[in-house]
């Protein structure tokens, strides 16, 4: 009787913790979700360029997760698709309002340096086949460059990606986009 009540416990146990990591992957808005400093451990934080919203790596769900919160408002703000519970993430870093959310990704003990448009819901790999390792990225305010550091070369270094001038801006509300300097 012990042996199969501790099965059926162990069963439970698996069942909770899929549960829980399904509710943290699509909304971080349960119980655990309510406050910004609380028992969890939370790290890595980073600032939108407006100050008003907060990014960093969280254990509030009982996996790794990249959770966001607005300061204003003080509460977290869902992201849809971004964690998934096949990956760590680490090191997020914002653009000025907070559009674009760049972090480093592993799946499968390789890291790659992601980019989330919470416009669009949509997260891109920008380090796709990258010959080295990468960490540390950041964004700069309006969106179009990246800096992270590289192990390509054997030691690390410092590298920048051009996500082009086609791209939509991070900017402010009624802003107006400036043209590209032309050589």
């Amino acid at each position: 009787m012990g042996k199969v009540s501790h099965r059926y416990r162990g069963l439970w146990s698996i069942a909770l913790m899929f549960c829980l990591g399904l509710t943290a992957c699509n909304q971080p808005l349960g119980g655990a979700f309510t406050t910004l400093n609380s028992r969890y451990t939370d790290v890595q934080p980073a600032l939108s360029g407006d100050g008003k919203l907060l990014a960093f790596v969280s254990n509030r769900a009982g996996q790794q997760l990249l959770v966001l919160y607005d300061l204003e408002q003080q509460r977290f703000l869902p992201l849809p698709g971004l964690n998934q519970g096949n990956a760590i993430v680490e090191s997020p870093n914002l653009s000025r309002t907070g559009r674009y959310l760049v972090y480093v990704s592993s799946r499968r003990g390789r890291p790659e340096i992601e980019l989330y448009d919470r416009l669009s819901q949509r997260t891109e790999v920008l380090t796709v086949g990258y010959p080295g390792w990468v960490k540390n990225p950041s964004i700069s305010p309006e969106g179009r460059y990246i800096s992270f550091e590289s192990g390509r070369r054997g030691q690390w270094d410092i590298e920048i990606l051009d996500r082009g001038s086609g791209i939509e801006l991070d900017l402010p509300q009624g802003s107006a986009v400036q043209p590209p300097n032309a050589p």
